[in-house]
């Protein structure tokens, strides 16, 4: 997909036109009439009485269509759906909020936004600011001063209009400032009396052709010619491929500069697909966290272009803890116009020599225009010196672990147009095999567990009509978190397969248990007490089933897997979503866990915990 940020607001013909002025008649018409305009296809909603008023222009003004209404079972559910919906297409999904209550329960999913960079306009509301319409008690406790201020550190911007023309022009600096980068969700809170005013004459409506955002910026040329000059003397030069778009040709020019250095290449889980991970120049699987061997690569660089890399400052004191690179470092990025002074998700300060304050793609474009015009002075690296991908670890024809599931998965799926919407924390990298920037969407951004669900979701319905596969490998504790958003699939017909790595635990606290332990010289089998789910287990296949899945599992061996997957691709593909429950060894395929006491920092590495 490419990047909408800046795409004109118009109207094609699958998309009707939205009304004149002279067919609204409420306060709530006239928000509507917005939403249409803008546009967003879709609103995410959990119903509520405090925006009854906009719920009934949504029906009966503007048909269900352009936005079309996805009922939820959770707020945090419908944030979910837009952030995963935004990891696709790069243009905010809007959401509908309940009053202070559904603003609570939707916080979390706005945090994973925020941390994400993800554009979302939220419309929250409250109940009538003037005391004197409030109905008895639930009004009362369902309207707050300053509504906002419970989310306003995770949020880019927000607004409580007071009347029809603030409203309006709330909507549209929504848009404007959702899609300028950094992306990020923005939130107006809509007064219930606001929206069931009756309009005593047609509203001035805007043009919204004037109103939209502007191109993403672009490093400064003096700082674009020093960079190319660094990077053509460099000798092992290393490109960290982070936060970049979703668009096809970006991908490609990430490829053509890295080839044009001869520049080896790391990328991450947290994030989207980068670059290839089978190049020859993409020089580790992508992971999670930095293993001895990436230390080793950066130790090695003597530049290195971070392409908005996630935690940069963590990454490079890693590798130097004295904060002092021996490698001159490139950053470009916007992400510090997004730092504010509650949320530590800025990550620590990186020590950067040269800073291209600019979307990431951007650089990468002027950086090559810059590299060919000095064509003859570019020496590629030759391939032959790069090491190849290590392919995922053989498995026991038996066990089934992560390692067994990826590479079922894979197996199976082998050529097919894939999306992982999702992989789980201790996937093996070594299994991925992306080609394409939609082959993979990352994490969720803040590490909000529960997440999971309903931004696969909100990513497969972006994927609809794509030719596809969508595909989410989810924990089980993920999975029941935000279980009930799998309704939402199977209402609105969302096809997408869900896979549970199901090892009946909250594995990760099981493994920091673990390390917690063996600091501690203290019983490493107490490691599972207050972290199993089980006994008993959770029936996650009827979980789904009863929510109109087609679903399988327990799971509990290789043959069996395969050809459960066989058949759900078959459901998925006339478009039934589908899960499988399929029950894996508790462990992480080479993980590590790293926490830091008072004095001291311990890294404790593992296999498979059993």
């Amino acid at each position: 997909m490419s990047d909408h940020a800046s795409t004109s607001i118009v109207n094609d013909q699958d998309c009707p036109l939205p009304p004149d002025a002279t067919e609204l008649h409420w306060g709530s018409d006239a928000v509507a009439w917005a939403l249409r305009v803008l546009p967003l296809d879709y609103i995410a909603l959990n119903p509520g009485a405090s925006y009854r008023g906009l719920h009934d222009s949504l029906v009966n003004l503007l048909g269900d269509h352009a936005p079309r209404m996805l009922v939820c079972l959770h707020e945090e559910h419908a944030v979910a759906l837009a952030h995963g919906y935004a990891k696709v297409t790069e243009r905010p999904m809007a959401v509908a909020l309940h009053s202070n209550v559904g603003l609570m329960h939707g916080s979390m999913a706005i945090y994973n936004a925020w941390c994400d960079r993800a554009p979302i306009i939220i419309l929250g509301a409250t109940g009538p600011v003037d005391a004197n319409r409030r109905r008895p008690w639930i009004d009362w406790i369902h309207t707050s001063q300053d509504q906002a201020a419970l989310v306003r550190p995770f949020i880019k911007w927000d607004d409580q209009p007071a009347s029809i023309g603030a409203a309006l022009e709330s909507m549209l600096r929504a848009w404007q400032t959702a899609c300028r980068r950094p992306y990020g969700p923005v939130y107006i809170c809509l007064d219930v009396g606001l929206q069931e005013q009756a309009l005593s004459e047609p509203p001035k409506l805007p043009d919204p052709q004037r109103f939209l955002p502007g191109e993403p910026p672009v490093p400064s040329s003096r700082a674009l010619d020093e960079a190319a000059r660094m990077l053509l003397n460099a000798r092992n030069p290393l490109i960290l491929a982070g936060r970049v778009s979703r668009d096809a040709d970006d991908w490609q020019r990430r490829v053509e500069l890295a080839e044009r250095l001869g520049a080896r290449v790391l990328s991450d889980l947290k994030v989207a697909a980068a670059f290839p991970t089978e190049h020859p120049l993409h020089a580790l699987p992508p992971a999670l966290r930095l293993g001895s061997d990436a230390v080793e690569l950066l130790a090695t660089a003597d530049v290195i272009l971070s392409l908005d890399w996630l935690d940069l400052g963590g990454t490079l004191y890693t590798v130097w803890p004295d904060g002092k690179p021996s490698a001159r470092i490139i950053h470009a990025s916007l992400d510090d116009y997004a730092i504010n002074g509650w949320a530590m998700n800025h990550q620590r300060m990186a020590p950067v020599d040269l800073a291209l304050d600019g979307a990431p793609d951007a650089a990468v474009s002027a950086l090559i225009e810059r590299l060919s015009a000095q064509a003859p002075a570019i020496k590629p690296r030759e391939r032959g010196s790069i090491p190849a991908p290590a392919s995922a670890a053989a498995h026991s024809a038996s066990a089934l672990d992560l390692n067994a599931l990826a590479q079922t998965l894979s197996n199976v799926l082998n050529d097919r147009l894939t999306t992982y919407l999702r992989l789980p924390l201790g996937w093996p990298g070594a299994a991925c095999r992306f080609r394409h920037p939609l082959d993979y969407l990352g994490y969720d951004g803040g590490a909000g567990i529960g997440s999971g669900p309903g931004m696969a979701i909100g990513s497969a319905l972006a994927l609809k009509g794509s030719g596809r596969l969508p595909v989410a490998v989810l924990g089980d504790g993920d999975l029941m978190m935000g279980a009930n958003a799998l309704w939402t699939a199977a209402r609105h017909g969302i096809p997408l397969l869900i896979v549970v790595a199901n090892n009946r635990a909250y594995y990760n606290d099981v493994a920091h248990q673990e390390a917690v332990a063996i600091e501690r010289n203290r019983p490493v089998e107490n490691k599972w007490v207050g972290q199993r789910l089980d006994e008993p287990a959770i029936d996650l296949a009827a979980v789904a089933r009863a929510q109109g899945f087609e679903a399988e599992g327990p799971i509990t061996d290789i043959e069996t897997l395969r050809m459960a997957v066989i058949r759900a691709i078959a459901a998925v593909e006339r478009g039934v979503p589908a899960l499988l429950d399929v029950v894996v060894e508790a462990g992480y395929v080479g993980g590590v866990v790293d926490f830091k006491t008072d004095n001291q920092s311990v890294t404790h590495q593992r296999g498979q915990a059993k």
